[in-house]
């Protein structure tokens, strides 16, 4: 390690990012000093650019998807205009800015004197040792223990990345001055799916360019061919698609041309092909932190390869997920209090949901998996037709599948596609969470007619044994 002039200065602990990471400080490390280094804006992915903003913009979507869809109901009506600038105000002016500004705010503020805050990247220099600083001016600092949660940053494919063109990810496609007459979506999983439902239902067209030949390819087989099916109504679809060129003409509209020599014009390139892990910007060798693929290394507790320094959320954590990542962190937040009584990462039965229109989630094995697993399976398809709420939605494309171990009685996996299927999912958690037989789970506790969970209890009845 180089002669540093720089004086270092020391706390018992260092957070590197404010997503999940925020949230460790509490009155238990009251008596700690802690530096906490954020970049950019409090808050993190999910509050900024990702779950949060991207669920408000869905729910526009969905109210406009819904009036498109109302002569099924006997209803004649139409989605007469679309405020787009009333819309990003609603969003970041009135509600996710200044989340993010209060919370650093708090953080600077007397009600936690024990913490500084720095804004400056953080690059580790040595072990526990970090530079950063303030206001453009370097400091380095150590910690006693250090805690890594600095999350993921879009992936852009080189042939996008090197072409000079102006592209757009979820991290600044929500503030456009203005809604974009046609769109190009680069990618075929959440993300993709998620902003083509928005931009669709409020009058964009879209063109989903995807080089897979399914769509949300790890969910399970039956939910990706519904989920194709229906985006294919909605969307321009085009599968075992790559991209050779990207170029864009003086006003800014691009041209994307395709490996079958196909030229696809839009206003607005935004490219949703999965997000890269950040540890890849620290430095990380410096501090003796070893990586696994393109994540951080860590043991079963969140304990990288460094003694001392942990590591939680997308920069780490299998799953991308900001309800795992504040698993992740509560587990870390009491290893760091408890260094004699370790919590292992808790990532049993970890959910999922894509906020598209219909909506997907999904907890547990694929049937493939199962099938693959050797688990002696049971599988139900049960139809939101077949319930009398679903009458009442005149929905035709809905359904739960439930797979089970026929052995034990236990559920294995269980995935939703259709209204209310992110609330409805937390069910069928619940189930496998606590071990429940489903055939208990079925008959044991009332459901209510005519409310929609009796798709899913009717799902439970349907499994053969």
């Amino acid at each position: 390690m180089t002669e540093q002039t720089t004086p270092v200065k020391h706390y018992d602990l260092i957070i590197i990012g404010t997503g999940s990471g925020n949230s460790i400080p509490g009155p238990e490390f009251d008596d700690k000093s802690i530096a906490i280094v954020e970049k950019g804006a409090f808050g993190g992915t999910c509050l900024n650019v990702g779950c949060i903003p991207t669920k408000m913009y869905v729910y526009a979507a969905d109210i406009a998807q819904e009036i498109h869809e109302a002569t099924r109901l006997g209803i004649s009506a139409s989605v007469n205009n679309v405020d787009w600038p009333s819309i990003v105000s609603r969003v970041f002016d009135k509600r996710i800015d200044p989340i993010a500004q209060g919370g650093e705010a708090y953080r600077r503020g007397p009600d936690t004197p024990n913490i500084d805050v720095y804004d400056m990247h953080a690059t580790f220099v040595g072990p526990k040792t970090i530079s950063t600083g303030v206001a453009g001016q370097e400091q380095l600092i150590s910690g006693t223990d250090i805690v890594i949660a600095t999350g993921s940053r879009p992936f852009i494919p080189h042939v996008i990345a090197d072409s000079g063109v102006r592209y757009y990810t979820n991290e600044d496609i929500m503030r456009l001055p203005k809604q974009p007459e046609s769109i190009v979506i680069v990618g075929g999983g959440f993300i993709a799916l998620e902003f083509a439902h928005v931009f669709a239902a409020l009058g964009t067209k879209v063109t989903i360019v995807h080089r897979s030949d399914v769509l949300l390819r790890d969910a399970d087989a039956d939910i990706s061919a519904r989920i194709l099916e229906l985006s294919k109504t909605r969307f321009d679809v085009q599968l075992n698609t790559t991209i050779s060129s990207v170029a864009q003409d003086s006003h800014g509209h691009v041209t994307v041309t395709t490996n079958n020599g196909e030229n696809i014009d839009a206003e607005i390139l935004l490219v949703a092909t999965g997000r890269t892990p950040n540890g890849d910007q620290m430095n990380l060798d410096a501090a003796g932190i070893e990586m696994d693929g393109r994540q951080i290394k860590v043991d079963k507790f969140g304990h990288t390869s460094a003694d001392g320094v942990w590591a939680l959320g997308d920069v780490s954590s299998p799953y991308q997920l900001k309800h795992v990542a504040n698993a992740e962190m509560r587990a870390i937040k009491h290893n760091l209090a408890n260094p004699d009584n370790l919590q292992e990462m808790p990532h049993k039965f970890v959910p999922s949901a894509v906020f598209t229109n219909p909506q997907i989630a999904q907890v547990g094995m694929t049937e493939a998996q199962a099938r693959q697993a050797d688990i002696n399976i049971t599988v139900k398809i049960q139809n939101y037709s077949d319930v009398a709420y679903g009458w009442a939605m005149e929905d035709t494309t809905g359904f739960v599948k439930l797979i089970a171990d026929k052995d034990s009685g236990q559920l294995v996996g269980a995935h939703i596609i259709g209204a209310q299927a992110s609330t409805l999912i937390q069910q069928l958690i619940t189930i496998m969470a606590f071990g429940i037989d489903v055939r208990e789970a079925a008959t044991k506790q009332y459901w209510i007619h005519p409310a929609l969970p009796e798709v899913v209890e009717n799902g439970l009845l349907g499994l053969e044994f």
